[in-house]
This record gives C-alpha cells, sequence and structure tokens, in this order.
C-alpha cells in the first residue's frame, strides 16, 4: 500500500470519529446531553458503590471493637456459635 494512501486513509478515520457539531462550530446538543447523562449514571454508580463500602466498613469496624471490649474484659463467649438442638 503506498504512503499516499495510507495517509488518505488515516486522515479519513480522523475525520469519521470528530464529534458532530452543530451550527457555529458548536457541539451536538444530543451529544452533549448523552455524554452528560452517561457520566451522570457513572458518578451516581461510584457514589452508591462507595457509600455501600462505607457501611460495611463501618460495620465491621465496630462489629471488632464489641469483640475486643468483650475479651479486654475477661469474657469467653464473646463470639458465640449457634448450634442446631439435635432431638
Amino acid at each position: 500500500m503506498p504512503a499516499e494512501h495510507r495517509i488518505r486513509v488515516r486522515e479519513q478515520d480522523l475525520q469519521d470519529s470528530a464529534p458532530t457539531t452543530g451550527e457555529g462550530g458548536k457541539p451536538d446538543p444530543q451529544d452533549e446531553e448523552r455524554d452528560r447523562r452517561a457520566a451522570n449514571l457513572f458518578l451516581l454508580t461510584a457514589a452508591i458503590v462507595l457509600i455501600g463500602a462505607g457501611i460495611w466498613l463501618v460495620d465491621a469496624l465496630i462489629k471488632a471493637k464489641r469483640a475486643d471490649e468483650c475479651m479486654s474484659s475477661g469474657r469467653r463467649n464473646c463470639s458465640p456459635i449457634d448450634v442446631p438442638v439435635q432431638r
């Protein structure tokens, strides 16, 4: 493939991948809205994951603190094991 042809193909690829523009060279409002919606969904998902991880971490720390306080007081059954009743 000649070098000239490769350059034209690359230029065409760049033109095809360029964002669509409305009047005056500004980005198309529909594209902006779609990008904004996608960003908002991503941020919402990230926030939900972070809040869930924070709640899990706080719960784990509270349980560890209770177990540590129980063991520090000298008790032996700080983490009781539930055994099913045998008949």
